[in-house]
């Protein structure tokens, strides 16, 4: 939501297609909205209350979607906003986990668990990810 400081629109030269230019390299690139995002690409309402959002953002349902996702720059591709979804046995949303391994969450229980299986994981240790989920089913919740 905040990469709008990053992404700079020089200029729109069609209508779905803008210059570009990444702030933090510098480098230029060309934004072309995907096909089957245009129509809500089209809304810029959204936009209007967040002056920091990626002026490519678009809301879509409960979802942000990203209208220029085939031709969005490496930071973009390389950022993961949510990698995983954690649900109560009762099928609740109770927590999101964000692509730098940081639990949003007000379940404290939740929160206890997710900590003990972080200690529980080595730095170095490969798919992290599918560890701290197995973690979490082990406890009753269901990760998506």
């Amino acid at each position: 939501m905040y990469l709008g400081d990053y992404i700079a629109i020089d200029r729109e030269i069609g209508p779905f297609e803008f210059e570009c230019e990444s702030v933090s390299t510098g480098t230029p690139f060309l934004a072309r909205v995907d096909e089957d995002k245009r129509d809500i690409f089209r809304d810029r309402s959204w936009l209007d209350g967040r002056p920091t959002a990626c002026r490519f953002l678009r809301p879509s349902g409960d979802r942000i979607l990203c209208t220029i996702h085939e031709t969005s720059p490496a930071q973009c591709k390389f950022y993961r906003c949510v990698v995983m979804q954690v649900f109560d046995p009762a099928g609740a949303l109770i927590g999101r986990v964000t692509g730098t391994l940081a639990l949003h969450s007000e379940n404290r229980e939740l929160r206890a668990i997710w900590e003990a299986g972080l200690r529980e994981i080595p730095d170095e240790s490969a798919d992290v990810e599918a560890r701290l989920q197995k973690v979490l089913e082990s406890h009753g919740y269901r990760v998506e």
